[in-house]
């Protein structure tokens, strides 16, 4: 087993403290405590996947940026006081970004979650374009946990908001169907259900500007790649701590992890 856990998380840029202030942000803790139970899983090196203009793999020497939301922050995807390293090769097909290339505001985000949690080890970055669909996306997955050696632990943090027109005051404005879209979603990652991210449909997704479902998916493919015969929830435990719509944007924060089954346990 290659693949080990994953939490999923979303990117609002006020999950920064610098950039919400004094704002309460509830979903920040939640994401928080999910990124350490990630960490708690022991895996050997954690890949941040999120939404990006093009497929790019980003090494530990990536930064990111939010001044362009009023605080002149960088934010290293290095750990503090590291020195940088190249990392993880990029999975087939998928192009390096120069060194010190900038980080999206997804990748951002996860880097800042993965400080606060305490990660210390080995860390890379991979950008999904929202155009990606199902298939393409399950297929970038699937490579990604292939690169992952059989005694090396992987873990995925999954950056990705849910509808962003679940009221009249959200982003879009309301749509009717975001709210059952986000649903849908919730019921996949507490399932541990591959195929029901991957039913997510890409141009619903796009109407309702749900910046997670590539990576989701993507997320869904890395599954299959380790599960492959049947029912992964019978090896995988399935946690949604926080589901909610703060200004009309769904947010969902939720881990797997692996269990081995209780018959696996026995053999030798």
């Amino acid at each position: 087993m290659s693949f080990v856990a994953a939490a999923v998380c979303p990117h609002p840029p006020i999950l920064v403290p610098e950039v919400g202030r004094a704002e309460p942000v509830e979903v920040r803790d939640q994401a928080v405590a999910a990124v350490r139970r990630l960490v708690a899983a022991r895996p050997d090196r954690i890949v941040v996947l999120g939404d990006a203009p093009v497929r790019t793999w980003y090494g530990s020497s990536a930064t990111g940026s939010l001044a362009g939301f009023g605080v002149n922050l960088t934010i290293p995807l290095a750990s503090p006081g590291s020195s940088a390293s190249p990392g993880s090769s990029a999975p087939s097909g998928v192009v390096e970004a120069p060194e010190r290339a900038p980080l999206p505001l997804s990748l951002t985000v996860g880097a800042w979650l993965l400080a606060a949690a305490g990660w210390a080890g080995e860390r890379s970055a991979l950008g999904v374009p929202a155009e990606f669909g199902p298939a393409e996306a399950a297929r970038l997955g699937a490579g990604l946990a292939a690169t992952s050696g059989p005694a090396e632990r992987l873990g995925l943090l999954v950056m990705g908001d849910g509808s962003a027109r679940r009221t009249l005051k959200a982003p879009g404005g309301l749509d009717e169907r975001a709210a059952g879209f986000d649903a849908a979603v919730a019921r996949a990652l507490a399932g541990v259900d591959p195929e029901a991210l991957l039913a997510l449909d890409p141009v619903l997704a796009a109407d309702l500007l749900a910046a997670g479902r590539a990576s989701w998916q993507v997320l869904a493919g890395a599954l299959r790649e380790v599960a492959p015969q049947g029912a992964p929830s019978a090896s995988w435990q399935g946690d949604v701590s926080y589901d909610d719509a703060p200004y009309g944007v769904g947010y969902l924060v939720a881990t797997w992890t692996h269990r081995p089954a209780r018959d696996d346990s026995r053999r030798g």
